[in-house]
């Protein structure tokens, strides 16, 4: 009972707002709902000026919602599918996923940008955005105003790609028969499922191809989201050392991301399940709950920060976001080349 009387009011504020930005994100998916609920809730905090009250239950949505948010994310994903569909794209997903992450280990040390940003927003640039961001930020202890700042980076980059690509596309003279091509680099190369959802389907609709590039496109991307599993289990073990030599003391399990484990937990009951003929669609409601509870967490994150001092703190982070944006998008067409995709 004091659990509840701590923390609805905080639980029913991110709530009020997380609603009508889950559907609005449906209508407008090239921002998504993440975005709008994290950009509403920074600007309705404003106006709030006591958040004592509040604190308690937005602390529990942005860090148990969500993670329970990653768990159900595992639901979505038929391993056997993903890793057959993957070869041939997975050489492309190694190297843009190693580039971002050696650009953003790199420009951290000369820029001197904080250092959870930098992870944030590289490991976000290279596996799947907001998806990422969400399972790296409890394991790193990342804070609202950092994890804001990376889902903005990202979310800006997403945009300008799922507008730019498709003209891309043309400029070089992809494949406009099978959608294959373009399919790999929209998967590869655009770190957001909305983003790459909208900007494959732009391409099936300019040249009446079905959805034969956005089944391609999302197979890839739900490759890359796989790699959140060893990115997470690195993270966890380097905060582990860290924590170690600062004192004995700490244990693994008391910094270990548990709810990792459920996650691959989830995507092997789905796995063994479909293999067994259930059909992946049973899952469409735990998906989008999962999809929700980003928005829910997204909502509280942004009930915590201050959005004058993300827009002060903002060159930084946005020129790292960008490097990594640009490595990708070179990474992904010259090992395309190679292998004879493109």
């Amino acid at each position: 009972m004091n659990f509840i009387k701590d923390t609805y009011k905080g639980i029913l504020l991110s709530l009020i707002i997380a609603i009508p930005s889950y559907y609005l994100g449906k209508i407008y998916s090239v921002i998504g709902g993440p975005i709008i609920g994290i950009l509403s809730a920074m600007i309705i905090t404003l106006f709030i000026k006591d958040k004592g009250e509040y604190q308690k239950g937005i602390k529990f949505v942005s860090k148990k919602i969500l993670q329970w948010a990653v768990i159900l994310l595992g639901f979505g994903l038929n391993l056997n599918v993903i890793l057959e569909t993957g070869k041939q794209s997975l050489p492309i997903i190694l190297g843009t996923i190693s580039t971002s992450l050696i650009i953003a280990f790199v420009l951290t040390k000369i820029m001197k940008i904080d250092g959870d940003t930098a992870t944030l927003i590289g490991i976000g640039s290279s596996i799947c955005g907001g998806s990422a961001i969400a399972a790296a930020a409890p394991v790193i202890d990342a804070d609202e105003e950092t994890i804001a700042q990376s889902i903005a980076v990202i979310f800006f980059f997403n945009v300008i790609a799922a507008l730019l690509f498709p003209r891309l596309g043309m400029l070089l003279h992809f494949d406009t028969l099978s959608g294959n091509a373009f399919g790999i680099f929209a998967g590869t190369a655009i770190n957001d499922t909305s983003s790459v959802t909208a900007a494959a389907s732009t391409w099936d609709s300019i040249y009446n191809l079905g959805h034969a590039t956005l089944d391609k496109a999302v197979t890839v991307k739900l490759t890359r989201t796989l790699a959140i599993i060893p990115i997470t289990i690195v993270l966890a073990l380097y905060k582990g050392k860290s924590r170690r030599e600062e004192s004995e003391n700490i244990k693994w399990t008391k910094v270990f991301p548990i709810f990792i484990i459920y996650f691959v937990i989830a995507s092997i009951i789905t796995t063994l399940l479909v293999n067994n003929g259930v059909d992946i669609a049973i899952f469409s409601p735990i998906k989008s709950l999962s999809k929700f509870f980003i928005v829910f967490a997204m909502c509280a994150i942004g009930l915590n920060t201050n959005i004058v001092e993300l827009v002060r703190k903002g060159g930084k982070p946005i020129f790292l976001g960008l490097s990594c944006w640009i490595g990708i998008t070179i990474v992904s067409l010259t090992l395309q080349s190679i292998l004879g995709i493109w």
